[in-house]
């Protein structure tokens, strides 16, 4: 039995959909797997529509990082106060991610990168240099790339983060 665990990980806090946002999620990245599902039991607190059988917590894996989604019943919600942020090499993966994770979600909450999937978690998918362009000593280069970045309607396109940034 592995019994290894991270030190910090996310708990993500759902209705009753535990299992399926995680089945989700590990279809979408390629490194990533579903650990361990414990399941309610007869001993449980009353929580609507949560039976015997159905996952209490369904401990998961994408690229590495260690996510934990709950079953707790529909008192909490996600809001945007968190997201993750998946940082991406190229358009095709900024592309790929916005794609999968946006699809059946809030299009209403799509803006500048971020997008709200069809559980309600938020996401960010950038260009995984944005924070070196954000950051370059050169103050005009670093409103360019902002105010294109805050142009940005929807998804991030790379090509016109780099013509602000490389504009003379």
């Amino acid at each position: 039995m592995e019994n290894k665990i991270q030190k910090i990980s996310a708990n993500l806090w759902f209705d009753k959909q535990a299992e399926e946002a995680a089945e989700f999620y590990t279809t979408i990245f390629h490194h990533s797997k579903i650990r361990r599902i414990i399941r309610y039991g007869k001993e449980r607190h009353k929580i609507d529509g949560i039976t015997e059988g159905t996952a209490m917590t369904v401990e998961f894996e994408l690229e590495g990082q260690t996510f934990v989604a709950l079953n707790g019943g529909p008192q909490f919600k996600f809001n945007e106060a968190i997201s993750f942020i998946v940082n991406c090499e190229t358009q095709t993966e900024i592309d790929y991610y916005w794609g999968k994770l946006s699809e059946g979600g809030d299009e209403k909450a799509q803006v500048c990168g971020w997008l709200k999937d069809k559980y309600g978690v938020s996401w960010q998918i950038v260009p995984s240099n944005l924070n070196i362009l954000l950051s370059d000593p050169n103050p005009r280069k670093t409103d360019r790339v902002m105010k294109a970045l805050l142009q940005t309607e929807k998804k991030i396109d790379m090509d016109a983060l780099m013509r602000a940034y490389e504009e003379e």
